[in-house]
């Protein structure tokens, strides 16, 4: 099977023979009685990495979003949250606004939305939610208006970066994500108290590990009131074995392995422009097919696993609500590019016109009839020149 589906997206691997040895995986203490020495290594490279001053480990995200908001939804006024969001940390955030916190939503990368949410809080610190960097329509968040409009009001913007740590950097002439691999605010050139930055580096690292960066404020009080640091073990050594691997590499081999990444996503660009196709993410190696209304994704996405190419049927939280998205990491080769895009134009060829709309009939759903098409491919070309 040819495999888009993996976020590894710097094919960073990490076989336990490549990490260096450890007596047990954890000591049986909650993070609150004490964590492993390699842990606050770990946080303080990341806290450079970002640009912030500290760094504090968790052992996910789910289990680092429910210490930042359980530590700092109590002294706030309203959570706000960009609607474009990934689910896990707005499930943090709804279980603040459980205890009592008004929480809302705003319209998604739309600055003028979230003035308009702050403008009627009725005083208190704002907490705002936003995703770095959006897979769904290939966008990175406007965080230098974000912070202007939370500075005033003394809000913290609350920024998941899970999907932009290690591919995007700070600009640089020549490349193409930026160097370094820090995230949305190098990229930015952005930071301050105003920001806390949390992202997971399960994705281009390739390591079950959370990070928070930020204000020495803000850390102490999910230090202080983080209840799974109380309640579950920190991050096992393994684990942070792992990070230290993914960080020496970065270092060592960033710069190439995000150059690599970059050749093959244009390089997939190029083969989809030939068959006629577009696709929404810019150089970001999650490539979201715009598809014609006469194509069904889920009997696409069908069409290319029968022959042989694994892609994601994604659930838009922005967008098309379902769509078919090819993930590529440094590990492809142009040649599994050639193979998938060709596979993908066999695929079309059967999945246009398979979108079906049902009527009643006696009591029973039936098929309506089909639209009249021609050739799907002449039928895609046409579209994709409108």
């Amino acid at each position: 099977m040819l495999d888009f589906t993996s976020a590894l997206y710097l094919g960073l691997h990490h076989e336990s023979r490549a990490l260096a040895p450890w007596e047990c995986l954890s000591s049986g203490r909650p993070a609150a009685l004490g964590e492993p020495e390699e842990s606050a290594e770990v946080a303080r490279a990341l806290a450079r990495l970002a640009g912030a001053p500290r760094a504090l480990l968790s052992p996910s995200t789910l289990h680092l979003f429910f210490d930042v908001f359980g530590a700092l939804a109590p002294g706030a006024g309203v959570l706000l949250w960009d609607e474009g969001s990934y689910p896990v940390a707005r499930w943090a955030l709804e279980r603040a606004a459980a205890r009592g916190v008004p929480a809302r939503g705003f319209a998604h990368h739309r600055p003028e939305a979230l003035q308009r949410q702050l403008q009627q809080a009725a005083g208190g610190r704002a907490l705002v939610l936003v995703d770095g960097f959006c897979a769904g329509c290939g966008r990175a968040a406007p965080l230098a208006r974000y912070l202007e409009l939370l500075r005033p009001c003394g809000g913290l913007l609350v920024l998941d970066d899970t999907q932009a740590l290690g591919v995007w950097g700070t600009p640089r002439a020549g490349s193409a994500y930026g160097a370094g691999g820090g995230g949305s605010l190098r990229r930015a050139g952005v930071g301050g108290p105003q920001v806390l930055w949390c992202a997971s580096l399960a994705k281009a690292f390739g390591v079950p590990l959370a990070v928070a960066a930020g204000s020495e404020a803000c850390l102490a009080q999910m230090e202080e009131r983080g209840e799974t640091r109380v309640h579950c073990s920190p991050p096992s050594l393994a684990v942070l074995r792992a990070a230290q691997r993914a960080l020496a590499l970065n270092a060592a081999r960033g710069e190439a392995l995000r150059a690599r990444l970059a050749r093959r996503v244009r390089e997939l660009r190029a083969r989809l422009a030939e068959a006629g196709l577009r696709a929404s993410g810019g150089l970001f190696p999650v490539q979201r097919l715009a598809l014609p209304d006469a194509v069904d994704p889920a009997a696409l996405e069908g069409r290319l696993r029968r022959r042989g190419v694994r892609a994601v049927l994604q659930r838009g939280r922005c967008g098309p609500r379902r769509s078919v998205s090819l993930l590529l990491t440094a590990r492809h080769t142009r040649s599994e590019l050639e193979a998938g895009a060709a596979a993908l134009a066999e695929a079309l060829d059967g999945a246009q016109g398979t979108r079906k709309q049902a009527e009643v009939r006696d009591g029973e759903m039936v098929p309506a009839r089909r639209r009249a098409a021609g050739s799907a491919a002449a039928g895609i070309r046409g579209w994709a020149a409108r």
